[in-house]
């Protein structure tokens, strides 16, 4: 079995992520990472340097590779649903979590994260709460439809998370064996 981690940036994908494959004994993969490893720069530097639409095309490739091979986690980076082809592998591929916390969390996660102003573009002009709201609303339609549960990270630890994943995961395998 696959599981993919989607939601907003400082939902905690990649933490849980990390926690859910240790837990499972399997691998895991940040599709984010994947891409600033084969491209050889940071997201924002991909940005800046060849456009969205370069950074698209390259998501596309590593979402499909990460898709394949063993029983893994993989945590996608917060635009990754937004392509057609990307929604189409996933739900092919194996089951997917939605993570959510407020624009407020949200925001003070990211200012917490030494490496969101180095490494992550902004995603319109707006920047700060504004943006974050904006794009979370953009997105909240795909998100929910590609979803087969729903996480709120309100105020919960990486690990509390990860506890309610397994225990839903668990239950969804035993339905359906």
């Amino acid at each position: 079995m696959k599981l993919f981690l989607i939601g907003y940036r400082g939902t905690g994908k990649t933490m849980i992520a990390k926690i859910l494959a240790t837990a499972w004994n399997c691998e895991w993969a940040d599709s984010d990472g994947e891409i600033e490893r084969r491209s050889g720069k940071s997201i924002a530097q991909i940005f800046s340097q060849d456009g969205e639409a370069s950074f698209r095309k390259l998501e596309i490739e590593v979402v499909r590779d990460l898709a394949t091979g063993p029983h893994k986690v993989v945590s996608l980076g917060g635009g990754a649903v937004m392509g057609t082809e990307n929604r189409t592998t996933i739900a092919a591929q194996g089951l997917t979590c939605w993570l959510q916390a407020t624009p407020a969390t949200i925001a003070q996660r990211l200012e917490q994260d030494s490496a969101t102003k180095s490494q992550r573009p902004d995603l319109t002009p707006l920047g700060g709460l504004e943006e974050i709201q904006t794009v979370l609303d953009q997105r909240f339609s795909v998100y929910q439809s590609c979803a087969d549960f729903e996480f709120d990270t309100e105020g919960k630890s990486p690990n509390q998370v990860a506890d309610e994943i397994l225990v839903t995961v668990a239950k969804e395998q035993k339905m359906n064996s």
